[in-house]
């Protein structure tokens, strides 16, 4: 027969548990890191979208400001020049950046009946980069447009980094 378990352990086993657990998860975090976007990540989530198609300047405007005070809620809105026909208009829109955790900011998925090609959402900016927005057209093109953006607040940041 099992002894029955003690329902509340001394403090000093208490506080030993917690501090082991503490220093397991500091290690686990150190050895990972925080994940950080770089120049070539975002080439690579471009092309893995557009399947290596290729994307021209040009019918896209990624309205953002160019110097944002605070990171962590950046407004964006991106217009695309197209009829929005049954025979002409825009499939997908997507962002993507240079500094943030992950490159791939965000996907919308539109058609003819969206009336007009325009997606608006806020977004967090871990550091000053660029942010890129690619349109898909009915007809297979990729057109996009790309801002430098300013950053004096980031958001997004896991430790030094």
């Amino acid at each position: 027969m099992s002894q029955p378990m003690d329902p509340m352990p001394d403090e000093p086993d208490r506080r030993r548990r917690r501090l082991l657990g503490a220093g397991v998860c500091a290690g686990a975090l150190v050895m990972v890191g925080p994940a950080t976007a770089t120049p070539p990540a975002m080439q690579a989530a471009l092309a893995q979208w557009t399947g290596g198609a290729t994307v021209r300047p040009g019918k896209v405007k990624l309205d953002v400001a160019r110097l944002v005070d605070n990171g962590n809620t950046v407004p964006i809105t991106v217009t695309v020049d197209s009829p929005m026909t049954a025979g002409n208009h825009v499939v997908a829109i997507a962002v993507f950046n240079e500094r943030n955790p992950l490159p791939d900011v965000a996907r919308f998925t539109l058609g003819p009946r969206a009336g007009k090609a325009m997606v608006a959402t806020r977004i967090r900016l871990a550091t000053s980069q660029n942010l890129l927005a690619v349109a898909k057209l009915s007809d297979g093109s990729y057109w996009s447009h790309q801002v430098d953006v300013v950053v004096t607040l980031a958001a997004c940041i896991e430790g030094d980094g």
